[in-house]
């Protein structure tokens, strides 16, 4: 059984989680790289007795200072329901803001790290940058190591073929219709968690009924048709079906969508939460003639996604 988390919106966190393992970062995906960070954590926890804690940030950066939309591999929860997985004794999601950001690197250092954290060991990538405007980096947080009693952990990248394994690369392979490969650096099929939105029932209209969600603030992956499995909140039982992620240009729709048609299966979904597992790009979205040309072309896409294994 999976144990919970304790989950912190500040930095005051328990005496029981002060001198901790603190790994730093966004953590979108928790990939295969983040992985073998968090097996290294691991080992530390047990060889020094110590509680692992995440720091983490929402919204991202990123999105924050550029006002990006969609970005995201996994949303919140689906990042804390992983962490559990990695034996994380408790998560600081602090909200990042404008004032947050202003605060100077070695503030960040002194005042959070070593007197609210009381830190032993913070695991960071050989990148990262953090304080105002992005002044500080890892080679201030060894300077600073003896004077605030903290030792800095800086794992080399988890690299294959070459490549290094990042949030950024899934997601360009995300965007560029590379399913298979995104999948397999998330070392777990990559899934959208949305609310089943109202739609204007165009599916049913040509004998395919579709569940809407709306992909809020994910990345977006390439335009195109799914094979897909999908699950109810609150259940494990994951239903095949197919999807289109796209703006379904036939019907001269403006805004990006995911539609699910979920094969033997008829319950109504309005309002409820869904998972969707995309499992292989069968093909890319285009616009067609007329209705019936639409149709055609989707008992084609039916026959592909019912045959993936």
């Amino acid at each position: 059984m999976v144990k919970s988390i304790k989950i912190y919106k500040n930095f005051d966190v328990n005496k029981n989680h002060q001198g901790s393992i603190i790994l730093i970062g966004n953590f979108d995906g928790l990939h295969t790289g983040h992985q073998k960070l968090f097996r290294l954590a691991k080992n530390f926890k047990k060889k020094f007795s110590l509680k692992v804690g995440v720091l983490t940030f929402e919204p991202m950066p990123k999105m924050f200072f550029n006002k990006i939309r969609n970005f995201r591999i996994s949303n919140e929860t689906q990042k804390l329901n992983l962490l559990k997985k990695f034996e994380v004794d408790f998560v600081i999601i602090k909200k990042f803001n404008k004032e947050f950001s202003k605060m100077k690197s070695i503030d960040f250092i002194k005042n959070i790290l070593a007197s609210k954290l009381k830190a032993k060991f913070v695991f960071v990538s050989n990148n990262f940058r953090f304080g105002n405007k992005r002044e500080g980096n890892v080679r201030q947080l060894i300077k600073n190591e003896s004077l605030y009693e903290y030792k800095i952990i800086k794992p080399k990248p988890l690299k294959k073929n070459k490549r290094v394994i990042s949030s950024t690369l899934i997601r360009n392979l995300l965007k560029n219709g590379k399913l298979k490969q995104a999948n397999k650096y998330l070392d777990r099929e990559w899934s959208i968690e949305g609310k089943v939105l109202k739609g204007r029932q165009l599916g049913k209209k040509i004998g395919f009924p579709t569940a809407n969600i709306d992909i809020k603030n994910y990345i977006l992956a390439k335009p195109g048709v799914y094979g897909v499995k999908a699950k109810k909140q609150n259940s494990s039982k994951l239903i095949k079906g197919i999807a289109n992620l796209g703006y379904r240009p036939t019907f001269n729709q403006k805004k990006i969508l995911l539609e699910v048609h979920l094969f033997n299966f008829s319950e109504n979904l309005y309002n409820k939460y869904l998972t969707v597992n995309f499992l292989k790009f069968i093909r890319k979205e285009k616009k067609f003639k007329n209705i019936g040309q639409l149709q055609k072309q989707i008992k084609i896409d039916l026959v592909k996604a019912k045959n993936i294994k």
